[in-house]
């Protein structure tokens, strides 16, 4: 962030363990207030507040409802929903803003907020600015008259899983495919399977039974091996691996092979471009595969990289004017649909080519050859520190002047995890695991030390 008042929000909000400073109820309560008194400054104001499974969401939304309504915000609670489908529906109820509590693909004892603005999109800077400033002032309560109600979505997911279905064309019927789904049992666990059923697809469910524990633990888009597993052998056509938050989608091909970020991404940019749909370029990141930058080369399609993150696709693709945006992780902004990274608009997109196009998932990757690329995440207490020191920007420097190689490197620190992530990538894939472990070894021995 930019803005030096800011001391909590993250690239993706606030998030953390539960019970450590600040993921605790009266940080929660206090945070409700501050971003009610920021909300209701113009007009009285309407908030709503969707969560995701794991056990803790019920302890903060109803501390961050009573802030906002000591603040006289009135509350729309969702309940458990995915977090694009809280972006649509701050749009759909007009509202000022929408809380998220989730902490994404984290396990279940970490736990976060993030919010959208009234259109849908991340908070602007300033708004977070203004948020941060509220949180250091004595909290108040307006008069009792003036305290603001809350009021329970009892219709929210069929709001949103027709919101879904509208996003491929009427026509597009799934009947004939086979589909394993694997929701981490999360937020998305009684969303996607009904959009797919209702669509005409036979659907088989993994991750579907959350217990406020088991959210993201085995399963879903960073757990790819059981439905890898299970699409082989339900002889699936295809299968389908969102977070805990819904945000993001990997997806599995018919002989149980990963058809990671990238590769849909380019999936739907290929399509789109044909139909005269694609309106500009994409935007990928930092992160996103060599090949598929050279695919979109040979494609004539512009392609720009963001630093990592959905928020700064966004906002390069606000700038750009256009899109289409995502990454390797499975974030991909089809802006057209939605106004935030949708795993199930993202698969719908996919399925529908699918049909359409009478080809199956690995058939429509083709034109696109992904060059080897390793990722290794080390836990480290201080990751910014540890890649700045010297020794580490001497390994860093070594690899991308290797000319055997040919390839990119790339190190840098989570922003919601304590991490240091090494990316290498390069087309000799011998002296891709030599300079990737001679990297993390010194990223090791440093943080050791």
């Amino acid at each position: 962030m930019t803005n030096k008042q800011q001391y909590y929000f993250g690239t993706d909000g606030i998030r953390g363990p539960v019970g450590k400073a600040p993921i605790t109820p009266d940080f929660m309560l206090k945070l409700g207030w501050a971003a009610g008194r920021v909300f209701a400054r113009e007009q009285r104001s309407k908030v709503l507040i969707g969560k995701d499974t794991r056990i803790s969401g019920y302890m903060f939304e109803s501390a961050l409802q009573a802030g906002l309504s000591a603040a006289g915000v009135d509350v729309h609670l969702l309940g458990p929903m995915p977090t694009p489908a809280i972006a649509y529906l701050t749009r759909a109820f007009r509202a000022q803003a929408g809380i998220v509590i989730s902490a994404s693909h984290n396990p279940y004892y970490d736990n976060g907020v993030k919010f959208f603005s009234g259109d849908g999109m991340k908070l602007p800077d300033e708004t977070q600015a203004a948020i941060e400033a509220q949180l250091h002032e004595p909290m108040t309560i307006v008069d009792s008259a003036h305290l603001g109600k809350a009021a329970r979505v009892n219709d929210a997911v069929g709001r949103y899983v027709e919101f879904c279905k509208a996003t491929v064309p009427f026509d597009t019927v799934l009947t004939g495919l086979k589909i394993v789904v694997d929701c981490a049992n999360g937020a998305t666990y009684h969303t996607v399977p009904d959009v797919l059923s209702e669509l005409g697809a036979t659907v088989i469910e993994i991750g579907t039974r959350p217990d406020g524990l088991n959210i993201n633990a085995g399963c879903g888009s960073t757990h790819l091996d059981a439905l890898k597993a299970r699409v082989v052998a339900e002889k699936a056509d295809v299968g389908i691996a969102l977070d805990g938050d819904g945000d993001r989608v990997m997806m599995i091909d018919h002989r149980g092979q990963t058809v990671d970020g990238d590769e849909l991404v380019y999936i739907i940019a290929k399509y789109r471009a044909q139909q005269g749909k694609l309106q500009g370029g994409v935007v990928g990141t930092l992160m996103s595969n060599l090949g598929q930058e050279r695919a979109f080369e040979k494609l004539g399609i512009p392609f720009m990289r963001s630093p990592v993150g959905d928020r700064y696709v966004m906002a390069m693709l606000r700038e750009q004017g256009w899109q289409l945006g995502g990454e390797s992780s499975g974030h991909i902004i089809c802006l057209w649909a939605n106004t935030t990274g949708d795993g199930t608009v993202a698969a719908l997109q996919v399925l529908a080519l699918m049909q359409q196009e009478g080809a199956s998932l690995r058939d429509l990757c083709a034109g696109m050859e992904k060059v080897p690329q390793r990722l290794e995440n080390i836990a480290v207490e201080a990751p910014a520190a540890v890649m700045q020191h010297e020794k580490v920007q001497a390994a860093i420097k070594l690899a991308e002047a290797d000319t055997v190689l040919r390839g990119r490197v790339l190190v840098r620190p989570s922003g919601t995890e304590p991490l240091l992530r090494v990316m290498v990538e390069g087309e000799n894939e011998d002296r891709l695991n030599e300079l990737l472990q001679h990297i993390t070894g010194t990223v090791q021995t440093v943080a050791a030390s």
